[in-house]
């Protein structure tokens, strides 16, 4: 069978959730004898406003295509934002040249709708998996732009508007001392132009979602947000895969004198990293000391890793690695003795959460969204209340006064799927969306012909 994978970034330059699962998807769909090709976008500040320039590479024995344009000074860049002319028209050139049998179309952020629009003209079945909120927030994470959590949906538009003006200060400010009046008169006032867009891209993205034939969902919570815009017959909640480590990969490699925390992924504001830096400087050590290991890139948010160094204050405890090959995360993993996940948004489905568990360790984390479904509180992981630093440390203070509870939560872990099993299930869903004549491909009873497009 032939699947085309749009995502909006790829290895090598980038390395992040969705990009990471779409490598090893592609890669797991190749070793069952299918022909995975991903689409992706490598740069949007890049060439003329009205062109996009393609590059076809393989990565890995996967084969990308790389798209590149210059959203900032392309002509419609509000538009294009989620729904870009550039991408549509080439994608609907793909589709004729290489004539995938389905498209597996990775959440929407950068790559927009235009996949679905092309895929749906020339009736390509479309899955897509939904990594995080952008059909729903166009901040993609229901996180609004003063820290606080979307509970809901704003009715008009204009809500949503006001949500990205609070992304800055003098905004925040104007909404605090005027308790709220402010951001109701500019929703009423102002904001009409920018408000606009925002209702053309609901209507759009709607539009996009009627239109693809099953939608993947890696948490409940997750699901359960598209239930007004996704049928439940098109709705299927899958958890991520993940190949197992080896027992040899996982063997602690120091006592248990000291109580080894840590974090891996991305350093930015919303995963929380500063509320875990702050409960550990809260941290009585006198019976058992502690360490704390961050591990993450620390180039991204410049500004944010400053902030987290002044909060370490030249704490020796403290250390900050930064990156780390993936083939390295089983040793990084086996130094540690509990892994914290502590989001301030309503994470998906984290595979930090699903690491830490495949080789063996407990998670402290928030107790919110899909991160809640994956660490079963006081069974395998606990929950600390999300934004909240000193019930972090609260629970941080209990696996370092009692050295047996990371243990007796270790014991009762349950090894997350493995990436065959998660497959098996795609697989399945693909036939189902498929016409009879290619059940059979898709069942693994043949190959659709590569063909080397020329365009």
């Amino acid at each position: 069978m032939k699947i085309t994978i749009p995502v909006h970034h790829f290895p090598p330059q980038y390395s992040s959730g969705a990009e990471l699962y779409s490598y090893r998807l592609a890669r797991a769909l190749r070793r069952r004898g299918h022909d995975a090709q991903v689409v992706t976008i490598e740069a949007i500040d890049q060439g003329a406003p009205d062109q996009l320039s393609v590059a076809q590479d393989v990565y890995d024995g996967i084969p990308v295509w790389r798209l590149s344009f210059d959203i900032f000074r392309s002509p419609q860049r509000r538009i294009w934002d989620f729904d870009n002319a550039l991408i549509g028209a080439w994608f609907a050139d793909y589709l004729k040249q290489e004539q995938p049998d389905l498209i597996h179309l990775q959440a929407g952020y950068l790559i927009g709708v235009a996949p679905v629009n092309a895929a749906t003209a020339a009736n390509v079945p479309l899955v897509l998996t939904l990594h995080d909120f952008w059909y729903l927030c166009p901040r993609h994470t229901l996180q609004r732009g003063d820290g606080s959590l979307c509970t809901q949906i704003p009715a008009s538009p204009a809500g949503c508007v006001w949500c990205r003006k609070l992304e800055q200060k003098r905004y925040q400010l104007a909404d605090q001392l005027s308790g709220g009046i402010a951001g109701q008169v500019m929703q009423n006032l102002a904001l009409k132009d920018e408000t606009a867009i925002v209702a053309e891209r609901r209507s759009r993205l709607s539009e996009a979602l009627r239109h693809v034939d099953a939608v993947i969902a890696p948490s409940q919570f997750m699901a359960d947000q598209f239930a007004q815009d996704v049928a439940a017959d098109r709705m299927h909640v899958l958890r991520y895969g993940l190949a197992p480590f080896q027992p040899a990969q996982t063997q602690r490699s120091h006592s248990g004198d000291t109580l080894h925390i840590g974090y891996t992924g991305q350093i930015a504001p919303h995963k929380g990293v500063h509320l875990l830096v702050k409960a550990f400087r809260n941290l009585r050590t006198q019976a058992r000391a502690a360490q704390l290991h961050i591990y993450g890139g620390l180039e991204s948010y410049p500004e944010y890793v400053t902030h987290l160094r002044k909060l370490a204050a030249d704490d020796p405890r403290i250390h900050l690695h930064g990156r780390f090959a993936g083939a390295q995360l089983p040793e990084v993993l086996a130094t540690l003795d509990v892994v914290v996940v502590p989001s301030t948004w309503y994470e998906n489905s984290p595979f930090a959460i699903m690491e830490a568990h495949a080789a063996g360790l407990p998670v402290i984390t928030a107790a919110l969204g899909g991160m809640a479904e994956l660490v079963r509180h006081e069974v395998d992981g606990l929950h600390f209340q999300a934004g909240d630093a000193q019930d972090l440390a609260i629970q941080l203070q209990r696996m370092l006064d009692d050295a047996d509870l990371a243990p007796q939560l270790a014991q009762r872990i349950q090894p997350p799927m493995s990436i065959d099993a998660e497959v098996d299930r795609l697989l399945e869903i693909y036939s189902g969306v498929q016409p009879v004549a290619q059940a059979n491909v898709v069942c693994g009873h043949g190959l659709a012909e590569t063909r080397i497009p020329t365009f």
